[in-house]
């Protein structure tokens, strides 16, 4: 198992070395902590780096600043100051122990004790600290056994921490999706089970936030059944039915085929009911954008028959794309993967040019010449011009087109 950071190759980061001088990592107050190390220990791509020290936030600040690094106060009464140092954002906290929780947030003290500070964090794979010169890895629960067997596991009694932070049931299941490779930790299961409806409590930004990062992941749904199974979505949710996950399965292998990247809000909206209503008050509920909003709706209305090219127009690539993809039809869903839809080419004013008096019926007749351009596939040249003057011709003989 390894022992150790490449404690060189961390320092090569663009503007590391001065924030780490700054906070007197060689005399061992700061270390990098969090995801940072458990990511670079798996081989995955570290990008933002988290530090952790032993300095009051006034006094990093400070630091900082005498060292010339820009300090951004980003949350600085839980002792979070984010460092820019050479255009990269560095966040550093203080330690850290919690005085009080309410499921929602918590009341801090700070600390000179690193094992106090990791003992607050949610699991085991998280508390993993590093020191910054010799790249010599700290471990207080056994997160490195546990990172090695890709088991996700709560630091503590699962129960307590739920209570003092209802979304780590979420992100219990996220993170069981993303790199549990076997069987979930049964006691953080029963755990969440018990405490799923704390979920209420939260405010419904934070739960879509969390849900849609597991949905994007590669393939969550091993995950996402034992979630449906254990009923653990069904007091912020029920919507969702165990029954829908056919559905997600079906969706995540239509992308696969399809060669097109999964897509949180698309694999929401498959495990909705398909109806565009619901999918509207599970939007406005979730707090999402309108963007999203319309975009749930959409995925939700049923499949006209129109070619892959027409519905793209008529709705958008984005929801042609989901309501292809939800259908299974993998190839067509491919055939409009970066495509952008022309523009009808041509306007009201030409065809008064052409004849036509100003009013309603140039609306109708550019209504109709859309129509069959969209119909006949997008021609263009002398057959876009051949539909304009039948159009044209129908309009003047019989007062529409």
């Amino acid at each position: 198992m390894v022992l150790t950071l490449d404690a060189a190759k961390w320092r090569r980061k663009r503007g590391i070395k001065r924030v780490l001088l700054a906070l007197r990592a060689d005399e061992g107050l700061t270390r990098y902590v969090g995801g940072a190390v458990r990511d670079d220990l798996l081989g995955l791509p570290v990008n933002d780096i988290d530090l952790a020290t032993r300095i009051p936030p006034e006094e990093v600040i400070e630091r900082l600043k005498k060292a010339k690094i820009k300090a951004v106060p980003t949350g600085i009464d839980h002792g979070t100051v984010t460092a820019v140092s050479d255009g990269h954002p560095f966040e550093i906290t203080t330690l850290r122990r919690d005085v009080s929780t309410d499921g929602r947030r918590a009341t801090v003290a700070f600390t000179d004790d690193w094992e106090e500070d990791a003992a607050r964090r949610d699991f085991t794979i998280n508390a993993l600290s590093a020191d910054p010169m010799t790249g010599k890895l700290f471990d207080y629960f056994g997160g490195l056994a546990d990172l090695d067997q890709r088991h996700i596991r709560f630091i503590g009694d699962p129960l307590q921490r739920i209570a003092e932070d209802h979304l780590r049931i979420l992100r219990f299941f996220r993170f069981h999706a993303r790199f549990d490779a076997g069987e979930p930790d049964a006691a953080a299961v029963d755990a969440c089970t018990a405490r799923a409806k704390d979920l209420m409590a939260l405010s419904r930004e934070r739960i879509a936030d969390e849900l849609l990062k597991l949905l994007g992941l590669p393939n969550p749904t091993r995950t996402v059944r034992i979630m449906l199974g254990r009923a653990i979505l069904r007091p912020v949710l029920p919507e969702i039915a165990f029954e829908r996950l056919r559905d997600l399965e079906s969706l995540i292998a239509a992308e696969a085929e399809a060669q097109v990247a999964p897509d949180a809000l698309r694999r929401l909206a498959a495990l909705l009911p398909r109806d565009s209503g619901v999918a509207e008050n599970v939007a406005a509920r979730l707090r999402l954008s309108n963007k999203a909003k319309k975009r749930l709706a959409c995925a939700a209305e049923p499949l006209p028959e129109l070619t892959s090219q027409a519905l793209a127009y008529r709705v958008g690539v984005d929801c042609a794309a989901d309501r292809l993809l939800l259908a299974g039809r993998a190839d067509d869903a491919a055939q409009i993967a970066g495509w952008h839809p022309p523009r009808l080419p041509i306007t009201g004013g030409a065809l008064i040019k052409r004849g036509l008096p100003e009013g309603p019926i140039v609306a109708s007749t550019l209504r109709a010449i859309e129509d069959r351009w969209v119909e006949g596939g997008f021609p263009a040249g002398k057959a876009f011009d051949e539909i304009v003057s039948a159009a044209v011709a129908a309009a003047s003989r019989n007062g529409e087109p």
